[in-house]
């Protein structure tokens, strides 16, 4: 597979095999990742991989805490508070895409909310990661992360692996932090289920669009 093959075929998987990931092939992906680029080498990126019992762990708090309606301070907004278009319809139009596959309308906000709440059981990928990084980090180590977090996801291709990078565990950064005994200095970004592609389930037909170049490419000659 070459580097082009790779990113075409990197997507985000939102359906799982219940079949394990050994241990060494994901602590060499994560560590061959950190060649991703980075301003001043400073290489902001802090991970911690969750397995085994470790990650059953949690996903049993999190499934007491979403049935209890326990809701936290988000670190940070994952997406700005008065999205404009083409952001906004961008968002919209990947939603309804993903829930037109499932089977889920509209209407139904209920089966909705349950299946938003299968983010918070990695979608039953037998592994997962969580990013932090020094709250003294600005954007351009945000970018960093960024890098790292893509260059993981090329190599689990790689691996015949699938994930799905996961923003939302932003939304409960006092329960992962203090799951993971993160120091105070340093705060949550993202987490990423890890593991093999479900090809049954129904929202890994989801394929989504890209713009054309036309609409954010400049090109001066």
């Amino acid at each position: 597979m070459n580097v082009t093959e790779a990113v075409a075929a990197r997507r985000s998987v939102r359906g799982f095999l219940d079949a394990p990931v050994d241990l060494p092939i994901l602590k060499a992906i994560v560590t061959k990742a950190a060649r991703a680029a980075t301003g001043g080498n400073l290489q902001p990126w802090h991970v911690d991989l969750v397995t085994g019992e470790s990650l059953a762990a949690l996903k049993a708090i999190m499934s007491a805490k979403l049935v209890a309606g326990e809701i936290e301070e988000p670190a940070y907004a994952i997406y700005p508070p008065n999205l404009a278009a083409p952001y906004r319809d961008r968002r919209f139009a990947i939603g309804e895409a993903m829930y037109a596959e499932i089977g889920i309308p509209r209407e139904d906000k209920a089966a909705r909310r349950m299946w938003f709440a299968r983010n918070f059981q990695f979608f039953g990928a037998p592994a997962a990661l969580f990013c932090t990084v020094d709250r003294q980090m600005g954007p351009p180590q945000w970018a960093d992360l960024g890098m790292y977090l893509q260059n993981v996801m090329l190599l689990a291709v790689e691996a015949g692996l699938a994930t799905c990078a996961q923003e939302c565990w932003a939304m409960y950064p006092e329960t992962i932090t203090g799951f993971l005994g993160t120091p105070g200095e340093r705060m949550l970004f993202c987490g990423m289920a890890i593991g093999y592609e479900d090809p049954a389930a129904p929202a890994n037909r989801l394929r989504s669009m890209r713009a054309p170049s036309e609409e954010w490419l400049t090109v001066r000659p």
